[in-house]
């Protein structure tokens, strides 16, 4: 059975440049070793992805309401429906001492940012700098090899997966209790000062509320200890003669 829009799916999916085969992204962890890609800040696991909502690439998102569960298949996704067309009017050519500091430092395929904006280097020479401030794949055909590792249809995969999604933690580490329309998620201490915390529960409860309609509340549950206040000590026992 293909999926509607809405539907809340795992995929799985490697995605490389048609035109060289170069892999720029995966999630699965052993294919971004294997193409020297890995990154050790990134969770690998498979993406939760809302289908027809914009949650991957148009090309990517159009082609999920064609699958099912289990389905192993190849994408092609043309520049129009990915990272779009390539722009001359955004390639720049700028004096080298605009990069402050850096002007020593860079080289060509590198990113910058300059006045808030980023861009790759594609020429360096002459005390000038050419910046293209295009996606560094607009106009690249993408190809995706993509799994469909399952559809998530009771709430409590829902909620499961939605706290995976966007959890800075690890997964093992995930807690949350449901009981009848309330869920009490909880914040391990070791987030208590991520940045963006707000924001990160607020779309989880936004997230929440939209897949999981019976739900009525969610709380976020954060537990502190006093650490100052000695433990009272156990009686000794007394020593056997």
């Amino acid at each position: 059975m293909t999926f509607k829009k809405g539907q809340l799916i795992l995929l799985d999916y490697t995605a490389k440049i048609k035109d060289n085969g170069e892999v720029f992204e995966s999630t699965n962890e052993e294919e971004a070793k294997k193409h020297s890609i890995h990154d050790p800040n990134i969770k690998y696991m498979p993406k939760l992805v809302s289908v027809g909502e914009g949650w991957v690439l148009k090309g990517l998102d159009d082609a999920l309401s064609d699958v099912a569960a289990g389905d192993k298949k190849t994408i092609e996704v043309s520049p129009d429906k990915g990272f779009g067309a390539r722009d001359k009017g955004k390639i720049r050519m700028i004096p080298l001492r605009k990069l402050g500091e850096d002007a020593e430092k860079v080289s060509v395929g590198d990113t910058v940012e300059i006045d808030n904006k980023k861009g790759i280097i594609r020429y360096i020479g002459s005390g000038r700098v050419q910046v293209d401030y295009n996606h560094r794949y607009a106009g690249k055909t993408i190809l995706y090899d993509i799994n469909i590792k399952k559809s998530l249809d009771s709430d409590d995969e829902k909620i499961s997966e939605i706290l995976k999604s966007r959890l800075p933690i690890e997964n093992e580490k995930v807690a949350y209790k449901k009981n009848g329309t309330i869920v009490d998620v909880t914040v391990p201490e070791e987030i208590f000062r991520a940045d963006g915390l707000a924001i990160i529960k607020h779309f989880v409860q936004t997230d929440l509320f939209k897949f999981v309609t019976s739900l009525t509340k969610v709380n976020f549950v954060e537990t502190y200890e006093n650490k100052q206040t000695p433990k009272p000590k156990s009686e000794e026992k007394p020593k056997s003669k």
